[in-house]
């Protein structure tokens, strides 16, 4: 059975099924933002401990921010088929929601280039995630990651992109 040319189609995968590296060389260059965001849930007192500054391993926020930082710019290197890109801005935003309880991580990636930057934003978020982990797991294994998602994409020829309600994840 012929697929319907028009359909939406995996655009990582070939007509016979093998995964490919996507070939963007005649796309345009245009300038491509991706906002990502994630949350750690967490006992009230570990995010009291976190605020404070009172946790052993250090500035929580500030390591989780760098790492973040860090992933995006890595983030050819552990998705396979994604492009290596050259990143003109990385941001890593990490603010306290006593409400979860926990911290809420939001991520942007931008560049001027021929493919998007959602992965990297994914990437940023999911990293700075897993350290908010690492460095509180020793008072609180029970922490929860949760919400990883791309929240707004702009730049190339999808357009922008948002998701229709960007409320707490």
């Amino acid at each position: 059975m012929m697929a319907d040319p028009g359909a939406p189609r995996l655009t990582h995968l070939a007509e016979d099924g093998t995964a490919v590296m996507v070939d963007v060389g005649d796309k345009a260059d245009t300038t491509r933002i991706a906002e990502a965001e994630g949350h750690v849930r967490m006992r009230p007192e570990t995010l009291a401990l976190i605020m404070a500054g009172d946790m052993k391993k250090g500035d929580v926020i500030g390591a989780a921010r760098i790492a973040g930082i860090m992933a995006a710019k890595q983030t050819a290197n552990l998705i396979p088929l994604c492009h290596p890109l050259a990143l003109t801005k990385v941001s890593v935003e990490i603010t306290p929601d006593e409400a979860l309880p926990g911290l809420q991580v939001r991520t942007l990636a931008k560049l001027t280039g021929k493919t998007g930057v959602e992965m990297e934003a994914l990437t940023a978020a999911s990293v700075a995630c897993l350290t908010i982990y690492d460095m509180g797991k020793a008072v609180d294994r029970g922490m929860e990651i949760g919400g990883i998602r791309v929240i707004t994409k702009s730049g190339g020829k999808s357009g922008n992109w948002a998701v229709a309600s960007k409320g707490k994840s």
